[in-house]
């Protein structure tokens, strides 16, 4: 893998831009921030590659993937398309020599994901997710109070959850084929807070789901995702976690993570954590507000890397464990079977 001799060495790019408040901005910014160079922008289309120019004068842009391999010399991109095209895309870039962030999730499927890790590891080239939210205030205070400091004891399971009763919202990420499902957004999250804290290997996921209510009312009909989908993930120590989210659910629980421990339970959210512990038979509640998030040393991370040989945070082993879990959940709500777990 070429070794920079500066972050400012290192050409960067995004395919797929988004709208005037979109995210192809936000990323070249926050790699800007981490010192790299905005040099390239792939977008199919016309209006958005226009607001791409107004925000970057002078960056080249693209219409198409395939031309801007062949014409550009950027070195690292950012796919920021719709979830069902990430792992074709990254294939071609990665084939092609060039450093791959993909925003999350990863990719739809595992396999998705083995060919992604495989095509990387080929080639010589980094490939990462955008899981800037690892470094999310409410993870880090939770990992601070769990792991470190243990205050609940022994984490015996979490239950994430999110979502609430109402039709869903009309864009792409409504649409199965396109997103993946319901799990896929927000769940890749979750999963990703969940993993940070039970530090096991997953032995087998359980799905369950129920379509068809929301569907008819949609757009998207047929395709719509899942009113509801849930997961049961055992880990390999026998503890366990939960998934579920939702747009069926009248009365939703407080918090995004409820973490239950041989000590006591913390239930956190983006903005605030709340632990329950116990002494003699006094029991004991405090809470508090999470720190601020610290998103930007995802990119500094990558530019560490590139310039300094610096561990990789999100390598993408640990971008396919979210992934897996999804997959494994959708194919056994598909089959009525839990499904074990696969490792390379």
């Amino acid at each position: 893998m070429k070794k920079y001799k500066s972050a400012s060495d290192i050409k960067v790019g995004v395919i797929g831009y988004g709208s005037a408040f979109g995210m192809g901005r936000a990323h070249l910014n926050e790699m800007n921030k981490a010192g790299m160079t905005p040099v390239a922008i792939a977008e199919i289309d016309p209006e958005r590659l226009k607001i791409a120019q107004q925000d970057f004068p002078g960056i080249a842009t693209y219409s198409s993937v395939t031309t801007m391999l062949k014409r550009s010399d950027v070195e690292l991109l950012a796919i920021i398309t719709p979830h069902n095209t990430h792992a074709k895309l990254a294939l071609q870039c990665l084939n092609a020599g060039r450093h791959v962030v993909c925003e999350k999730p990863l990719a739809i499927t595992t396999a998705e994901c083995d060919k992604m890790i495989a095509a990387a590891r080929k080639n010589r080239v980094v490939l990462s997710t955008y899981h800037n939210r690892h470094w999310d205030g409410c993870i880090m205070e939770a990992v601070n109070q769990l792991i470190n400091k243990k205050t609940i004891g022994e984490i015996v399971r979490i239950e994430a959850h999110m979502g609430a009763w109402g039709l869903p919202r009309d864009w792409w990420r409504s649409n199965r084929k396109i997103s993946g499902g319901i799990l896929y957004d927000w769940g890749v999250h979750l999963l990703e807070y969940t993993l940070q804290l039970m530090r096991a290997e997953i032995a087998e996921v359980s799905g369950y789901a129920k379509t068809g209510f929301w569907s008819s009312k949609t757009a998207w009909k047929k395709d719509t995702n899942e009113d509801e989908a849930y997961a049961v993930i055992r880990y390999g120590d026998g503890r366990w976690s939960s998934l579920c989210i939702t747009q069926l659910d009248s009365n939703p629980k407080p918090g995004n993570l409820e973490i239950t421990g041989t000590k006591g339970t913390y239930v956190m959210d983006g903005s605030t954590w709340k632990c329950i512990t116990h002494d003699g038979e006094t029991t004991l509640t405090r809470e508090g507000r999470n720190p601020p998030s610290e998103g930007w040393k995802f990119y500094q991370n990558i530019a560490d890397h590139l310039t300094k040989k610096t561990a990789l945070v999100i390598t993408p082993e640990w971008s396919r464990r979210p992934i897996h879990i999804l997959d494994l959940a959708v194919r056994s709500a598909r089959k009525g079977q839990a499904q074990r777990a696969q490792y390379k």
